[in-house]
Order: structure tokens, then sequence, then C-alpha cells
């Protein structure tokens, strides 16, 4: 392995699955403002998780849809403009009136 190029602050996080509140205990460096308290009694930094093995549909063999905050919403409000599509179908209504 190379010198000097990895990290040398792995200390014990918390990363929990915010879809389904699984939360497991490792080392990382992985930033984290927010602190949980453990099985153990001990407080641990939190990293929050939107998807993990626990959530995954590979893992779980279950095809299921997780959408936090309306993100597949957001995106389809972010790109409207260029479909194509939905103007065509927005000028027809307005015609029509």
């Amino acid at each position: 392995m190379k010198k000097d190029i990895h990290p040398e602050d792995y200390r014990f996080v918390v990363f929990k699955d915010m879809s389904n509140d699984y939360s497991f205990l490792t080392r990382s460096t992985a930033p984290s403002k927010d602190t949980i308290k453990w099985e153990d009694g001990n407080e641990y930094p939190l990293v929050k998780l939107e998807i993990s093995h626990m959530s995954h549909p590979f893992y779980t063999g279950k095809m299921k849809l997780v959408d936090t905050a309306g993100r597949i919403d957001k995106f389809k409000n972010r790109y409207k403009k260029f479909d194509k599509k939905a103007e065509k179908k927005e000028e027809e209504t307005e015609e029509s009136k």
C-alpha cells in the first residue's frame, strides 16, 4: 500500500437507514454533525442513509420504491421545460379553452 494517502482519523460511526430505521455500527471517517446513543450506552456520530442493504431491492428481493421527499416529482418539475410532449399537451389544453 502507498504511504501517506490513507486517512488517520477512523472512529466508530453509526449508519442509519432512514427508510426502515435499520442501524449499524462500524468504523469510518465519514463526517457527521449528528450523534446517537447506541445499544452499548455510548454516544457515536450518526450518518443518515437513504438506502442500505436492508432496503435495496437487489438485496431484499422485493421491488420497493423508496421516494424520499418526492425526489421523482422534483426531478420532473425541474426538467419539465425540456419535455416537448408535456409542452404540446399544455398548449392544446390552452387552445381548447
